[in-house]
């Protein structure tokens, strides 16, 4: 075993500091004011730097030009380092580095003087007798752990113990399963005392394991570690001092959410019992769609399960069309083209040992290679024995976009759902390229799923230029959001799931995974239940990745109007989706420039509320939106905190509530309570049935102003790649409040002409009604009839019953403005 218990050797080289231990030697880089580098290793030389998770570095990497375009090169900052009593400090400006001598160990100190990271001294790095890398950290007595990617459980992973690793968790338990699908680690560090947060990311794609303060030992009282079985601790620490920077600035590091097609916010049918059927299962999926337009369900999308690239002998051959299932791919294409329906096939990495094109593979070098470089890896796979593509490996890359192209993108389709990617391959030393540097595939097993994403990326942007690719992942490493929507696998049908997946998703948004979900309804076991099918997907309409999608071992389908007497309420929900797609829409373009969820646990808005460190089920979508879904059987009243710092107006009722309490709700099956922050903005598109083929020409914003409010209103074609020349338009909506009333202001930026003609703003007025609306110079007319204010192209209506005021009025294209609403008291009686 070897430790790095005494400093040695501290040398200054203006951009990076050199430090050497009995043990481990060190490079510290301060990569800008919130992120310091500490990068170690134990062997004799530094390995050549080779990451395919950063975005942002200032040295050279074997993958720059594999990144050209997405990697930023920074200076680092300029490192003054100062000696007094043993230890050595330097300075980001906002965090202060402290190197001890002996014994050795790193303390990161914040602007305020709170330690914010400490090592543990006497057991910081150790390298084990089996080659093993620790590093060891002290933790005080309210520190909450929220993040490490995709893991089961509740938000905080205190008194955990979790593995990072891929595998295929069919049937996984969402409140005990571990490992799952993907492998990001990263987590966020909340001392909820000081009301600091801060995260550390390790940049390694080795098997590895996180506990926190699972293990105790007396003799080192309370501690967390990070354990891999190969390659160097390399970690990031990353600023705070809130959750939201903290995730701003990992996702700086690491990558920023994909735009998607705003279709990709839309209902995704799918199940695999279509494409098992023994032929025109083309016909089926073209049923589905029209049911649903039947049953007013809208349907953007249809994920196409690995069942329609069959071959004779019923094993899955990717890019291989059964046609006795789908007898004319592009017709098929076109037809549900014409319904407003994206069709995104399922392709998987595993290129069986009788698959047609395994020799063609073969002969372009596209497959991961055995230990000794010989022959290519053979491993067991879903059907039998496989070769697995190497995605980093050019040539793999350029093999699998080649078929690609010829079999689904030539036929339209720029939707790609990359499935079983996760990698299991038994020998860690079976060879990978690497980008020429040749390294064992245990060294980078959860960056295959993450570059075959970028694979389809690049090939959609070669055979369909111009348009916006969509992608979804079953795995991934770190920086997978830059690519692909994920999804967290084949969850088992069970009320603990429907729960438990709430966390689960919450988790992977403070791990950079904006766009995430889960399989509605559960994908492995029996038929849900009716209650639990209706509770399912009115907690799946928040999600993301809005999905129904079933594999279940009853011989049944689950399907929207599964149950008839049931089905109003999928419908109400799924349509509600709709109504908020404006509204994710525009998160979704604030999660791909800042890094924010959409799905969002209460402690990242309400970090000052102690009683939401520790929620887990409730959570908010945006910055406005509060969700308390029913997620237990039989529930009749449900018991919802509500943090303290705002107000909520139930979005049902309009009643208001102070925050800081628990209230009590009578619910029944057809229940989703909601409520709105006060200085909250929501836009919302009531009677959207279908984001390909409806355009938005009604908006409405629903907005609570008795605090000053801001949301900015993102809009853009929607299946273009023009946004990234201009071709957008953001309106940055403000509420400022004063003694007369509320001006709404709206600016925008952008060059694109907004489809909007109609503006029709809700604004929420729970004590007084206005007397008079402007909008600019223009003073609207007032309705005091319901019917006729329907009729109406402008003006303004006071709903009682719903305590707010409706103004309505033409859209002012391209131009700034404002709303005044005016709320002085007009005396009836006095003269």
């Amino acid at each position: 075993m070897k430790t790095s218990n005494k400093l040695q050797e501290v040398k200054n080289y203006g951009n990076y500091l050199l430090i050497r231990t009995e043990g481990a030697q060190f490079q510290v880089y301060l990569l800008n004011e919130d992120i310091i580098r500490i990068r170690s290793t134990f062997d004799d030389e530094f390995p050549e730097e080779e990451s395919y998770a950063l975005v942002k570095t200032a040295w050279d990497d074997a993958t720059d030009d594999l990144f050209r375009g997405e990697r930023t090169r920074v200076d680092p900052i300029p490192i003054e380092l100062n000696h007094e009593a043993g230890v050595y400090t330097t300075t980001t400006g906002n965090y202060t580095l402290k190197i001890f001598e002996e014994p050795f160990y790193f303390e990161i100190v914040d602007s305020s003087g709170r330690v914010v990271h400490r090592d543990l001294p006497k057991r910081s790095f150790l390298k084990d007798e089996f080659g093993r890398r620790f590093h060891y950290s002290s933790m005080g007595n309210s520190n909450k752990f929220y993040g490490f990617g995709e893991k089961s459980g509740e938000l905080n992973k205190f008194k955990r113990r979790m593995r990072m690793h891929n595998t295929d968790s069919l049937g996984w338990n969402a409140k005990k399963s571990d490992p799952l699908y993907k492998m990001i680690p990263f987590y966020i560090d909340f001392d909820s005392e000081n009301d600091v947060a801060s995260g550390l990311f390790y940049n390694n794609a080795n098997d590895s394991v996180f506990d926190m303060d699972c293990e105790h030992s007396n003799y080192w009282l309370r501690y967390s570690y990070f354990e891999c079985d190969g390659g160097d601790v390399d970690f990031f620490f990353i600023g705070g001092p809130t959750i939201k920077d903290v995730v701003e600035h990992y996702t700086d590091l690491t990558g920023k959410s994909a735009m998607m097609p705003a279709a990709s916010l839309g209902y995704m049918g799918s199940t695999m019992f279509y494409t098992e059927l023994d032929k025109d299962a083309d016909v089926a999926i073209l049923d589905f769609v029209d049911t649903c337009r039947k049953n007013n369900i809208p349907c953007d999308g249809f994920f196409l399960s690995s069942g329609y690239t069959s071959g004779e002998d019923g094993k899955r051959y990717v890019f291989n069309w059964n046609k006795k299932r789908f007898p004319n791919p592009e017709q098929f294409v076109a037809e549900l083209r014409k319904r407003g329906v994206l069709l995104a096939p399922n392709i998987k990495p595993g290129m069986l040992l009788s698959h047609p094109l395994v020799e063609e593979f073969e002969a372009e070098d596209a497959y991961v290679k055995s230990a000794d470089g010989q022959s290519s890896e053979v491993d067991q796979y879903w059907g039998g024995s496989a070769h697995f593509v190497d995605f980093t490996n050019p040539h793999g890359r350029d093999a699998w976009e080649k078929r690609m192209i010829q079999q689904l993108i030539s036929i339209g389709i720029t939707s790609i759902w990359n499935d079983n990617n996760e990698f299991e391959i038994n020998n860690n030393d079976a060879l990978v390229n690497a980008e020429g540097q040749n390294r064992r595939i245990g060294e980078l097993k959860p960056v295959m799923p993450t570059m075959m994403a970028k694979a389809a990326q690049e090939a959609i942007a070669k055979a369909a230029p111009g348009v916006r690719p969509y992608l979804v992942n079953r795995a991934g490493f770190a920086g997978i959001q830059r690519y692909a929507q994920t999804w967290a696998g084949d969850n088992y049908t069970s009320w603990t799931n429907v729960k438990y997946n709430i966390p689960t998703i919450l988790g992977m948004g403070l791990s950079g995974v904006a766009n995430q979900g889960c399989d509605i309804g559960g994908f492995d076991g029996p038929l849900p239940e009716p209650e639990l099918f209706v509770r399912w997907v009115q907690n799946g309409i928040f999600q993301p990745r809005f999905s129904i999608h079933s594999s279940n071992n009853d011989n049944t389908v689950t399907e929207p109007w599964t149950y008839p007497g049931y089905t109003k309420y999928i419908r109400e929900a799924i349509q509600l989706r709709y109504s908020l797609i404006p509204y994710f829409y525009s998160l979704l373009y604030e999660a791909s420039v800042k890094g924010s969820p959409i799905m969002r646990p209460l402690v990242y808005e309400f970090q000052q509320d102690p009683k939401v460190a520790e929620e887990s089920f409730e959570f908010m979508l945006g910055p406005s939106l509060l969700v308390a879904n029913v997620v237990d059987r039989g529930e009749t009243t449900k018991a919802i905190y509500l943090p303290s710092g705002a107000t909520w107006t139930d979005w049902s009722t309009r009643k208001v509530y102070d925050g800081g309490q628990t209230i009590s709700l009578p619910v029944n099956l057809g229940s989703i309570p909601m409520f709105i922050r006060n200085g909250s903005i929501i836009p919302q598109s009531p009677g959207l049935m279908n984001i390909h083929n409806d355009a938005i020409e009604k908006l409405q914003l629903l907005i609570e102003p008795s605090r000053s409010a801001q949301f900015s209103l993102y809009e853009d074609d929607g299946v273009s790649t023009d946004y990234k020349n201009g071709q957008y338009l953001l309106t940055h909506i403000t509420t400022d409040q004063s003694a007369d009333g509320v001006q709404i202001q709206f600016s925008k930026t952008g060059a694109f002409a907004s489809k909007v003609k109609v503006l029709e703003l809700n604004v929420i007025c729970p004590t007084i009604a206005p007397i008079e609306i402007s909008v600019g110079q223009e003073t609207l007319e007032r309705y005091l009839s319901a019917d006729k204010f329907a009729q109406a192209s402008s003006g303004w209506y006071f709903d009682g019953e719903k305590r707010q005021v409706v103004v309505r009025f033409a859209n002012p294209e391209g131009k700034n403005f404002d709303v005044q609403v005016n709320f002085n008291v007009k005396d009836l009686i006095s003269i």
